[in-house]
């Protein structure tokens, strides 16, 4: 079976992670030019979406999101040049897990059940195999309060 996506998830400690939602909020500010439009782009509250900022400024050295509050002129929101180099790595990370885990991801994928996208015709809706696997390393369950994001 192909495999659709992978979602790789970074643990920096017990206090900090970085996976494919912050990473898609920080590619969506750097189009977007702002933290509200990012979120709607994402279907993310604004107040998610801020503090998903908040927490990634908090965690960095320096901030990877400048944001300046609303007001006569607007506000508005881009990335700094630490918040460009961190979506360039994780990125890049991303890629490399895929090229370089290739065999392995197909290997996994093999032993996979290949079933349509709708159930067989009396079947009930529950028995639909799922269209996206994710692989979850690190022995990880659930979404590592990530939020989805």
């Amino acid at each position: 079976m192909d495999l659709r996506r992978l979602r790789l998830r970074l643990y920096f400690g017990d206090d900090f992670m970085f996976g494919p939602g912050k990473a898609d909020l920080l590619a969506a500010i750097a189009t977007e030019g702002s933290i509200s439009a990012a979120g709607r782009k994402m279907s993310m509250s604004y107040k998610r979406a801020w503090m998903l900022v908040e927490a990634m400024n908090a965690a960095c050295r320096t901030p990877l999101v400048d944001a300046t509050r609303g007001g006569p002129q607007g506000g508005g929101a881009r990335l700094t040049e630490a918040g460009a180099q961190a979506l360039a790595h994780f990125r890049a990370l991303e890629r490399v897990v895929t090229e370089a885990g290739a065999a392995e991801i197909a290997g996994l994928g093999a032993l996979l059940i290949e079933a349509p996208d709708t159930p067989p015709s009396g079947a009930p809706a529950h028995s639909r195999a799922p269209t996206t696997r994710t692989v979850q390393c690190q022995g990880e369950s659930g979404d590592g309060g990530e939020g989805g994001t």
